[in-house]
């Protein structure tokens, strides 16, 4: 799931050597926390007009982790 965020900002940002994504534990739930970090100049580009490609990553991903019975959060820092 790492791997899969990572490689979806990369193809947005000018600089992909500046994306890391890491993960928090998980919660008590079983969702876990993927932070997504990017460059400030790139920040727009992740987020998009009013949020609307930071929404896209993020239905992107739960629908990956639905096939693996996961619950997965993004957040963009």
């Amino acid at each position: 799931m790492q791997e899969l965020l990572k490689i979806i900002a990369q193809g947005l940002v000018e600089k992909p050597d500046e994306v890391s994504v890491t993960m928090d534990e998980p919660k008590d739930d079983g969702s876990v926390v993927y932070h997504l970090h990017v460059s400030e100049e790139d920040m727009g580009r992740v987020i998009g007009k009013q949020g609307r490609i930071a929404k896209a990553i993020r239905v992107v991903m739960r629908a990956a982790a639905t096939r693996s019975n996961e619950k997965v959060i993004v957040e963009i820092d």
